[in-house]
């Protein structure tokens, strides 16, 4: 139980690279899209300007997966099952209650409720490792 998360032979380097890539092109769009004088074609190209870039970092971290032994797979499928039933459910409450009560834009849009996925996952991760010890 070696406890490594990342693919060998320095696999995790370049995720880690793709996902600074991501973070980075990400505020970069958040940057132009609060230029409101901007284009529509611009903002728009902006916001799909990341995308790319997430796809990547999706993939990599599909063949880092790959590339872990069978027990590691587990704690990552584990994690990965806390995750999104976890991101279901914040989705799904969100949505009834924007439909009950009006719910402030500035703190839960997107922008900001996408950010607890990954926050279920490596709480699902930490579960997942404490579990198998």
């Amino acid at each position: 139980m070696s406890g490594k998360t990342s693919a060998p032979g320095g696999g995790g380097g370049k995720l880690l690279a793709v996902a600074l890539l991501f973070v980075v092109i990400y505020f970069a769009a958040r940057v132009v899209l609060e230029a409101t004088m901007l284009p529509p074609w611009v903002r728009v190209s902006a916001a799909v300007v990341p995308v790319p870039v997430f796809v990547m970092l999706v993939v990599g971290f599909y063949r880092a997966i790959g590339c872990l032994d069978e027990f590691q797979r587990l704690i990552q499928l584990k994690a990965l099952a806390f995750a999104f039933p976890a991101s279901w459910v914040l989705i799904s409450t969100l949505g009834l209650l924007e439909k009950a009560i009006r719910l402030p834009p500035e703190d839960l849009s997107y922008r900001h409720v996408w950010a607890m996925m990954p926050i279920f996952y490596f709480l699902g991760l930490w579960l997942a490792q404490r579990r198998y010890r």
